[in-house]
């Protein structure tokens, strides 16, 4: 009888580790950190994770990078709309935070906010990247290119570092030149044919 109260016991124990690790996840956007949640019964034994080969980072898929450029276009559209550029600034490296304020940003941008520049079309159409992804001699992953709108084309090239095993936002340029006469962009889009 009494092995089996220490073993009920020890179980229950075990039920509300799982369940402070469950509960110590972090919430998007609440700042909280599963390390600071209190540890709730005996220290578990696991393996440590292990944190992904800086290789492994070099190399991005497709969708990664229309993640990525989507999301960092958006991310500037809004501050656009807001007047609030501190989270842009926020999300991308402690270098490119050590050179741009919130103010700084504001400051680069009030031409497409002062046009009221809409970069929604990023969300739905699908970018034309002037070269493939890649990361070069600095571990910089480089992604660049445009989105055919009309009557403006929007320009970027967005320039990523790994911090903490995530890419982050290290330089954004953004242009928004006229777009080029149907044929033109046709023309562009159609690879000649040699006979």
């Amino acid at each position: 009888m009494w092995v089996r109260r220490r073993a009920a016991a020890l179980a229950g124990l075990m039920l509300a580790s799982v369940a402070a690790d469950a509960s110590a996840q972090s919430v998007p956007g609440s700042g909280a950190s599963p390390r600071q949640a209190p540890a709730v019964g005996p220290p578990r034994r696991t393996a440590p994770h292990p944190h992904p080969q800086p290789n492994a980072l070099r190399m991005i898929s497709a969708e990664q990078a229309l993640y990525l450029i989507r999301s960092s276009l958006l991310t500037l559209n809004d501050a656009n709309r807001t007047g609030n550029y501190t989270v842009l600034r926020d999300l991308a490296t402690p270098a490119f935070q050590a050179r741009n304020s919130a103010a700084d940003l504001a400051l680069t941008f009030s031409d497409l906010r002062r046009r009221n520049f809409d970069l929604y079309a990023v969300a739905t159409e699908a970018p034309q990247l002037t070269a493939p992804p890649a990361v070069n001699e600095h571990g910089l992953l480089v992604l660049a290119g445009y989105f055919a709108t009309r009557p403006k084309q929007i320009r970027f090239e967005l320039v990523y570092q790994v911090v903490d095993n995530h890419w982050r936002l290290h330089s954004i340029s953004v242009a928004t030149p006229d777009a080029p006469p149907p044929q033109q962009a046709d023309a562009e889009k159609t690879p000649t044919k040699k006979r």
